[in-house]
């Protein structure tokens, strides 16, 4: 989540009109920073990842598991350590969620590849010492979507509120679950009031033999409903950041992971349960953009802007919820110019007014049309006493523009006064129930981005052809039975063509494949890794290998399998008090094993 600013955010009537002078200074810090640093060379390669935590309550007597609301007391004890220099090289963060916790490395980890050794130690670690500051009923657990929250008539949270409040209005959440901090029910506020209505989030429900026909819940038929941006914000998720070398090495990464993006959420999936029922979708990424879909609706489409409606970007209709998937390459390559509009081949809107300021300030046009698009955009939370800065010095506005655009990837210029080099954010994946499994697939991204660079792999792709596989990624089992759009050659020189293929035969490699972990290890054994270390990676990539072949479930599928096989469950699709405190136990059980579910 990264550090929050102090003072008094506006409410949207106040905000609002200030969104154009935000944006202008937002540009004008932006150019500062690329006119400091586009020439910056020589950074090493660093890395770091974000793991995100719900604190759970299990009360073993009445069998029943409840989301703890207690994180302001939980990290005023971490930062107290973290003073005292007793925690070690881990910190904690604070999240949407007042039951979520986030950790990570104190400092990042180098490119070597023994390094990656220290990753799964470090994410223990986290875990530990979050238990040990823990109430004695409360465990750590790393689950995408808490299955029952917002269940009606039922407490699911400790202690409880009843729904609703002014900052969501939600019929299902208290407010009491957003972090207090006044950043997050303002934001929570001003993209409702912007929107001109409550967020709406449909995901549609998992059908048993006893489920009702049609299913209804406060929504359309056979839908699941929700309606408050706490579902969504409320997710936990893996994510993380490299810093490059210089701005073309990142702009290069961004363009090659953007491809990956969906294939990980399909991999990573582990969010199969909403509101206390099982949905027929595994992954979180559509709930979240759902959550903070602040468009108003004839920026959705659906009805005429109001009479005398002016914007500054090129169309009125914004195609994408603000958390979504990217909609542009960015890179300078030679393949991606030579035919950038079959590449980009999807509408972009970008802001006008910050298209032209950048032009004019000599950004090239592909970084000049990232950015304006971004701009298109409103700040959400604007603080009354952050309003005025000195652009040279400060980047508080391009920030604010830039950190609410929660896309699959994020490329990240240096922030002023720090020895921080360009960098890319890689977004998508939703995290895993054990430490172990976390370790895996941040080892095998880590990898494989030392192997686009070093083999300059060429993972383009019509743009268009990456939404559909975000969509396919949702699919109830996607991992076994879809199949996904990517490049047949992967060569530099290759030529524009495409095919469908499973996840195993990306990950592991085919007749029509090389497959990602082929060219890992090929990739290993020509460096000077040690065989103690290739062995230890070599775990890690298993279970890549293993969960891409169908080997080993998804989270998402062994979660659905455990609730519907145990006693309790009436094949209704609904997972009920006992079967939630059974399925908690049991991934703290796994959790303290550091045994992924389903097997090793």
């Amino acid at each position: 989540m990264g550090l929050l600013s102090l003072g008094t955010p506006l409410p949207w009537a106040e905000a609002q009109p200030l969104a154009s002078f935000v944006r202008d200074e937002g540009i004008e810090q932006l150019i500062n920073i690329y006119s400091r640093c586009k020439d910056k060379q020589g950074d090493v390669l660093l890395w770091g990842d974000e793991l995100e935590y719900m604190v759970v309550s299990l009360d073993k007597s009445a069998k029943t598991a409840r989301l703890s609301l207690r994180q302001a007391e939980i990290l005023e004890q971490l930062a107290q350590k973290e003073a005292q220099g007793s925690l070690g090289p881990v910190t904690y963060h604070p999240e949407y969620g007042r039951f979520m916790l986030e950790a990570t490395p104190a400092a990042p980890f180098t490119g070597a590849p023994t390094d990656l050794l220290n990753v799964q130690p470090n994410m223990q670690l986290r875990r530990s010492i979050a238990r040990k500051n823990l109430l004695p009923n409360e465990v750590p657990l790393t689950v995408t979507s808490y299955p029952r929250l917002g269940v009606v008539n039922s407490p699911f949270t400790e202690p409880f509120y009843p729904p609703n409040g002014p900052a969501a209005r939600s019929d299902f959440l208290p407010d009491e679950v957003i972090n207090p901090h006044a950043r997050f029910p303002t934001l929570t506020a001003n993209i409702r009031t912007r929107r001109g209505s409550k967020v709406s989030i449909d995901v549609p429900i998992f059908v048993d033999s006893q489920t009702p026909r049609p299913f209804v819940d406060h929504g359309p038929e056979n839908y699941i409903h929700m309606d408050a941006m706490g579902f969504g914000m409320g997710c936990c998720c893996l994510q993380l950041t490299f810093q490059a070398t210089n701005i073309t090495e990142a702009r290069t990464l961004y363009d090659q992971l953007a491809p990956l993006a969906p294939l990980m959420l399909a991999l990573t999936a582990a969010s199969p349960a909403y509101r206390g029922y099982l949905s027929d979708q595994d992954t979180r990424w559509n709930v979240i953009s759902g959550a903070v879909d602040d468009r108003t609706p004839w920026e959705r489409g659906l009805v005429p802007p109001p009479e005398g409606f002016t914007t500054d970007n090129s169309d009125v209709v914004i195609p994408k919820s603000r958390y979504d998937s990217v909609d542009s390459y960015l890179a300078q390559d030679p393949v991606l110019l030579a035919d950038e509009a079959h590449y980009n081949d999807t509408k972009l809107v970008v802001n006008k007014r910050a298209l032209k300021r950048l032009d004019d300030a000599g950004f090239d046009p592909l970084l000049a049309q990232h950015f304006a698009h971004l701009f298109i955009r409103d700040p959400i939370v604007i603080f009354r006493e952050l309003l005025h800065q000195d652009n040279s010095t400060s980047a508080d506005h391009f920030e604010n523009i830039q950190s609410t655009n929660w896309q699959t990837l994020r490329f990240k210029p240096p922030p002023p006064g720090s020895d921080i080099g360009w960098r890319v954010e890689f977004r998508p994946m939703e995290v895993q129930a054990t430490d172990f499994e976390n370790a895996a697939f941040t080892v095998f991204i880590v990898l494989l981005t030392r192997v686009i660079l070093s083999y300059k792999l060429n993972f383009y792709m019509p743009i268009s052809k990456v939404d559909e596989n975000m969509r396919v990624a949702h699919h109830r089992d996607a991992v076994l039975n879809e199949t996904f759009w990517f490049r047949k050659n992967v060569q530099r020189d290759s030529p524009k063509e495409y095919t469908k293929l499973s996840l195993d035969a990306l990950v592991n490699g085919s007749d029509e494949f090389p497959g990602f972990i082929p060219l890992i290890r090929r990739f290993l054994a020509a460096t000077s890794v040690d065989l103690d270390t290739l062995c230890e990676l070599s775990k890690y990539l298993s279970l890549v290998s293993k969960r891409a072949s169908g080997a080993l479930p998804t989270n998402a599928s062994w979660i659905r399998q455990f609730v519907t096989s145990h006693e309790d469950y009436k094949q209704d699709s609904a997972i009920s008090e006992s079967v939630n405190y059974a399925l908690m136990s049991e991934l703290d059980r796994l959790t303290q094993a550091d045994t992924p579910p389903g097997g090793t």
